[in-house]
Parts: C-alpha cells; structure tokens; sequence
C-alpha cells in the first residue's frame, strides 16, 4: 500500500516540476500538493528521492537544503528570439495583472463602503428615534418657558457671589480652628484622634 502511495505521489510530482519547470524543496512541494492530493510530507519526501535516483528530475544541494527541479535535457533548446517574446508576454501579462489588481482593490473598498452604509430600514429607524429625541426637548423647553419662577440673573449672580464669600469665610475659620488645634497638640499628651473625641465630649455636655 505505500509503494502504490509513493508511486502515486511520484507521478503528481513529477508532473508538477515538469509543468512548472522552476526549482522546488520538499516542504514546497509538499505544501503545494498535499490539499489537493492528500499525501503527507514523507511521502513526497521518498518520491522525490525515488525520481532523482530514477534520473526523471534532478536535485541540487544548497547547505542542509536539498532544491528539486525538472530535468532540463527532456525540454527543447529556446532561442534568443523565443526568450525575448517570451520576456514581452510576461510583461504584459504582469502589467494586465497589475491592473486587475487594482481594480479588485477598488471594487473593496467599495464594497468595504457599502458594507457599511446604513441600509433604508436602519435610516428610517434613525430618523424616528430622532424625531422622538426632538419632541422631548421641545416638550422641555416648552415647560421651561411657561414656569413662572425663573431666576433672573442678576439674583444668580448674586447667590454666587454670596456663595463664594461664605466659602472664603469658611476656609479661613477652617484654618484658624486648624492653626489652634496644632498649637494645642504641641502640649497635649495624647492623639489627634483622642483630642477631637475630648472636644467632642465637652461640646455634648455644653448641650
């Protein structure tokens, strides 16, 4: 049964660098076939090794990596003439799928705008949610309008002046019953804690 693989295998690739006719390792070969014809890496692996002893494609040894490719002899000799169409088809048919290429980058990105346009139903829905929003707020700026006990503001800007005195007065109080507090700790032979539970105490008792 793996002799049939093998053999199987062999004829895949075999086929495959004469088709391509361009250098392969292993791993290349096997990752190019594998999904199609299901065959694991030794496999391909023994198969190729199979064909270079056989003499239907030969190898080359690059460091620890071995690169297999088509027996060149099999094919016929290409003039310069050949070669230099052959250059110009390539070049055409790289500029044609250039610009294949960016038409299908194109054709995303719209369709990547489109994807996500909002679609009649959603801008309808919006549209109502808004609405609704609006007659909220008309709704409560009409009730606004009609209270008669608005503050006018000059009597705003007179509690807030008013406001800020207060709170000056009550930051200064705040630190001159601080500055006496320290002054009296300096003497006072217990803690902070202990000295405002006294005072406390005696403010009940004045009570």
């Amino acid at each position: 049964m793996n002799k049939q693989k093998e053999g199987a295998a062999a004829s895949v690739i075999l086929k495959y660098l004469n088709d391509q006719n361009r250098p392969y390792s292993a791993q290349d070969v096997f990752g190019n076939l594998q999904r199609e014809y299901s065959f694991g890496k030794t496999t391909a692996v023994k198969a190729l090794e199979q064909l270079t002893q056989d003499g239907k494609i030969k190898e080359k040894v690059y460091g620890k990596q071995k690169i297999y490719f088509a027996d060149q002899s099999q094919f016929a000799a290409v003039s310069e003439a050949d070669l230099k169409t052959l250059d110009i088809e390539i070049s055409e048919l790289s500029e044609k799928f250039q610009n294949v290429q960016q038409s299908c980058r194109q054709m995303e990105a719209e369709l990547k705008e489109l994807n996500s346009s909002m679609t009649t139903e959603e801008v309808s829905l919006e549209i109502a949610a808004l609405n609704q929003e609006c007659a909220s707020h008309q709704k409560r700026l009409q009730k606004i309008k009609s209270a008669s006990n608005h503050v006018a503001p000059e009597d705003k800007e007179k509690v807030y002046d008013e406001r800020k005195l207060y709170v000056k007065e009550w930051k200064r109080r705040k630190r001159m019953v601080g500055d006496l507090t320290d002054a009296v700790l300096e003497g006072y032979p217990k803690s902070r804690k202990q000295f405002y539970a006294s005072v406390d105490e005696v403010a009940w008792i004045s009570i």
